[in-house]
């Protein structure tokens, strides 16, 4: 039973990924005008469908949103209940469909054309109601599904999906959408910190470790146990940053030296530690930590200390 369940899996696998790779041939003339019709579009895509189809003009309308084209959902079933009203004059009209024959559908294209809008069709059949009316096309068709008895929409709905993922990539690039105006779309959750969380917005979380040159060893433990940092910095009397000590400084001078009564901070810190602006991104930060292999960062400008930052910083937040 498992190597047939493995069997079975592996061939509708094969199935979908002929449906995707079928894909190629249909990025054509037609494809392009379409592209080029949203992205000159001064409306916004109202995308729908029924069925199956309506489930994937939900994720390709969220994936507009996401990346820069204002898009709607509408639901073919509900368009010609009333719900038609939110289209607008400017509007393109997206309507997704296998077969381009379903009632809902041929209400609904004819409904637009009255309206006037400019109608994307994404079909499988280029012969259909749906296609015929249609100013541009976005062909899907697939040879078949994956399911055994070639009914339950399966490559079908993968090819949908894929070319709609491919319309929003084509306008990002052609819009040139940043990373950053993909954070403002994108404020929540770790992707959205990844994307804007700064670090000067980690270390005003945190306390502010610091020392003299002539602070004593045992004051300088003091400091790094009292600030939970696992390091404090050396500043001098402008506060500018001279050094850096980590308690792993801490562990080896205990290890040198049978009395530390004579010591200071200015005995074993280091000079020249890693700092980076308070501007930098949290990712930046980790990029940093990991190339030299540290466990803090200085956050300073023009020399100036305007606190720390520690692994577990970005852990807490989710970066890492």
């Amino acid at each position: 039973m498992k190597e047939n369940i493995i069997s079975i899996a592996k061939k509708a696998l094969a199935i979908e990924t002929g449906a995707i790779n079928e894909l190629n041939s249909f990025i054509d003339a037609s494809f392009e005008q379409a592209v080029n019709a949203i992205l000159n579009s001064k409306g916004r895509v109202v995308v729908s469908g029924i069925g199956k189809s309506a489930i994937i003009a939900q994720k390709i309308v969220a994936t507009f949103n996401s990346t820069g084209t204002p898009a709607l959902y509408l639901h073919a079933a509900e368009a010609i209940h009333g719900d038609s009203g939110m289209i607008q004059s400017n509007d393109i009209v997206f309507v997704i469909s296998k077969s381009g024959e379903s009632p809902e559908i041929k209400s609904l294209v004819q409904l637009i054309k009255q309206f006037g809008n400019t109608l994307i069709g994404m079909v499988g059949n280029k012969q259909s109601f749906l296609a015929l009316q249609s100013d541009f096309i976005i062909d899907t068709t697939v040879e078949k599904e994956a399911c055994i008895n070639n009914l339950a929409p399966t490559s079908s709905t993968t090819a949908q999906m894929v070319m709609g993922d491919i319309i929003a990539v084509c306008l990002m690039e052609m819009k040139q959408f940043s990373a950053l105006q993909f954070a403002q779309f994108h404020p929540g959750g770790n992707l959205g910190k990844r994307l804007t969380l700064t670090v000067q917005k980690m270390a005003d979380t945190n306390s502010k470790p610091c020392v003299k040159k002539e602070t004593s060893i045992k004051d300088v433990i003091i400091d790094i146990s009292k600030n939970r940092l696992g390091a404090t910095v050396i500043t001098d009397a402008d506060n500018n940053v001279l050094g850096i000590i980590t308690d792993g400084d801490i562990r080896r001078m205990l290890e040198q030296h049978n009395s530390i009564q004579h010591l200071t901070a200015q005995d074993i810190f280091h000079k020249g530690p890693a700092t980076i602006l308070p501007t930098a991104l949290a990712v930046e930060a980790l990029a940093l930590m990991e190339q030299k292999d540290i466990s803090q960062l200085i956050v300073a400008k023009d020399n100036q200390y305007l606190g720390m930052i520690h692994i577990h910083d970005l852990m807490k937040e989710g970066i890492l």
